[in-house]
């Protein structure tokens, strides 16, 4: 399993390479005996991405862990897959320089995986996500070819292919080195807190704050039921428990006083918007408490239930407090217990149900509110994933965004990278329900083994 604790899935062998050179041996056997294969990192994936099912075999690349070079004056680094993403934040930071994609599970998580998944995190609302910071890929093919994409300076000629391989799952093949772009470190960093006693007052305040035009760092939400889990925790970071939700915003920038300035606008747009209090962090170690607060939230969120699924949608700004008073609505009527941390700045919501797997009427009504929340989200102009990917979970939603015709030409893509759809087999494309794009293009349906994956789907 990976963090999606609903799938379960075990492959036939397990392998982990300790060099690329081992990594390449291992999928050229695999090739000539026609073996199916997954990549996997650090098993944080939310999606069911990374799981390998009966039949194919598991490639673990937690190995290859190496960082290659840091370069500081062309500001990039070459990395191997393994290597975990708050471990490049270190090694760069002497250099003055950042890994800006921060996921919350980054003291975890490995660069490879962070492609596969186009991880985001809390301060991807001004630095981007990470197809925004990859500027070169070696990949390993289903056929144990390797090749090279993209270019150090970040200006390949011809088609954008790192832009299709970031995000693609693992369903295209195993970067085995990965060029990352660096960014400065900013000068200055002010970090705020602000606490509402109502969720859509907070929700509001977001769009308010997007309105002026400045665009901070990090803007997070939490609702009551994760501050408390949170302050319940190790991780408690002095948020205020009788809060209905809190903000947690961030400017940062190479020009102090532009950013002082912007953070008075903020704090005052935040009174105006119905905050309680604002709270400015007056050291680093204070700042770092509140972060460490929000990035541990899905840990402490283990105090509520022995199982949690993190789902992950995203929506218009303009209408997230209504989106969470839906999503409020379907947990009451499931009797369920729904906890919001999310990066509310780009409106990726993350709700979050804890519940007891080992309880089958229990899952079954988690399975049954997944699908209203991202029905829900749909419905108001939002789509299934912005960050943990489609893997197994979401593939029963693809339908309800993409019609036959998208759904194949994603598949037909797929097959330009891995002809024989021998890497991360059954994931992403619901085989299925592209069918009728197949028979119109005339190929055939069930070959290189599509039929049963989409009989299983």
């Amino acid at each position: 399993m990976d963090g999606l604790p609903t799938h379960r899935l075990i492959p036939d062998l397990v392998v982990l390479p300790g060099t690329r050179e081992e990594l390449v041996a291992v999928v050229r056997l695999l090739a000539a005996l026609g073996v199916s294969f997954v990549p996997r990192g650090a098993g944080t994936g939310l999606s069911g991405g990374a799981l390998a099912a009966e039949g194919s075999v598991l490639l673990v690349l937690t190995r290859l862990n190496r960082i290659v070079r840091i370069d500081r004056d062309s500001r990039l680094a070459v990395v191997e897959p393994g290597v975990v993403n708050a471990k490049l934040g270190a090694a760069a930071r002497p250099a003055g320089l950042q890994y800006a994609p921060d996921p919350s599970s980054q003291s975890a998580c490995t660069i490879g995986g962070n492609v596969a998944e186009n991880a985001g995190g809390p301060h991807c609302l001004k630095y981007g996500v990470t197809a925004n910071h990859i500027l070169a890929l070696e990949v390993l093919l289903a056929d144990g070819s390797l090749v090279e994409i993209g270019s150090p300076s970040g200006e390949s000629w011809g088609p954008d292919l790192v832009g299709v391989f970031v995000g693609s799952e693992g369903n295209f093949g195993i970067a085995t080195r990965i060029t990352v772009r660096l960014t400065p470190l900013p000068r200055a960093v002010r970090t705020l807190l602000a606490d509402f006693t109502g969720l859509r007052t907070a929700g509001e305040a977001v769009s308010a704050i997007i309105a002026t035009g400045i665009v901070p760092a990090a803007l997070e939400m939490m609702d009551q039921s994760c501050i408390n889990a949170v302050e319940d925790s190790v991780y408690a970071a002095g948020y205020p428990r009788d809060a209905a939700a809190v903000l947690l915003v961030e400017i940062d920038g190479r020009n102090s006083d532009a950013v002082v300035a912007e953070t008075d606008v903020v704090t005052d747009l935040l009174r105006q918007s119905g905050a309680r209090s604002v709270r400015s962090a007056a050291t680093e170690a204070e700042r770092e408490r509140l972060w460490q607060g929000r990035k541990k939230a899905f840990g402490a969120m283990g105090r509520l239930s022995r199982d949690l699924v993190v789902q992950d949608a995203v929506v218009p700004r303009s209408v997230l407090p209504q989106v969470l008073e839906t999503i409020a609505a379907i947990a009451t009527h499931y009797g369920l217990v729904v906890s919001n941390v999310f990066h509310a700045g780009d409106g990726n919501l993350h709700p979050n149900i804890s519940f007891d797997a080992t309880d089958p009427v229990l899952k079954n009504k988690v399975e049954a509110a997944s699908a209203e929340i991202m029905q829900a989200c749909i419905a108001a102009g939002g789509t299934i994933t912005g960050e943990h990917g489609v893997g197994i979970d979401k593939m029963r939603y693809m339908p309800l965004i993409f019609d036959a015709e998208s759904l194949g030409a994603m598949q037909a893509v797929r097959r330009v990278f891995d002809p024989d759809e021998r890497v991360n087999p059954g994931k992403v494309v619901p085989v299925h329900a592209c069918r009728e794009w197949t028979h119109a293009r005339g190929d055939r349906v069930g070959s290189r083994g599509a039929a049963p994956r989409g009989e299983a789907a």
